[in-house]
């Protein structure tokens, strides 16, 4: 099997994965996942699929500028340059992209402060935060229509390896080593919203 195909195969279990949890509603969200560094290519999913069924055309290598390499007639997803920003900046080996209600209203309820913070809660340690009363920030950035502003404006908190930046009213990308890091990140990240706002209907009483 060659590394293409392992990698397909990779992006494809993880596709499936979420997929079982209803995170693609309205063939919404993209993934993505590195195959080679030098030049940077990475196969990304393909613009408009039901995320729910397995096809030999769920994904497109591309560049490092987004481009399909090779004659396909597959568009890369819209979101394809955020995913191009990421294994420019970093040394990530998947990054993840999802639509969920609760990121949505998350990133609603904190958008004016540009940021949600997490503390105290065991989860956090996913991002290798181990100390007792560990900090986990995660950036809010506008939803910006214009996909290359969107992509200028993400890259600027693409400060580590691996990490999560939330869109307002949009979603949450995450990204890591690889692809286990990815979704471990993403899940928490998950974990962490829906416990915020259970906690905020519960103190609402």
């Amino acid at each position: 099997m060659t590394l293409l195909q392992t990698r397909w195969n990779d992006l494809a279990d993880i596709k499936d994965e979420l997929a079982a949890r209803d995170w693609f509603m309205g063939t919404s969200g993209n993934l993505a996942i590195k195959v080679h560094d030098q030049p940077v290519e990475f196969l990304v999913t393909a613009s408009g699929k039901d995320k729910k069924k397995r096809t030999d055309e769920d994904f497109l290598l591309v560049d490092a500028n987004g481009d399909p390499v090779g004659d396909t007639l597959l568009k890369p997803s819209a979101e394809t340059l955020l995913h191009c920003a990421i294994y420019t900046k970093t040394t990530a080996g998947c990054s993840l992209h999802i639509h969920t209600v609760a990121n949505n209203v998350i990133s609603e309820l904190y958008g004016d402060d540009g940021k949600v913070d997490f503390q105290g809660q065991e989860i956090i340690k996913a991002f290798n935060l181990w100390e007792e009363n560990a900090l986990l920030s995660i950036p809010i950035i506008p939803n910006y229509a214009d996909i290359p502003r969107l992509a200028e404006e993400f890259q600027t908190h693409l400060t580590a390896d691996k990490g999560a930046v939330l869109i307002r009213n949009h979603g949450i990308t995450v990204w890591g080593k690889d692809g286990f890091e990815a979704k471990k990140l993403l899940e928490a990240c998950e974990f962490l919203f829906q416990y915020q706002l259970t906690l905020l209907q519960i103190k609402s009483k």
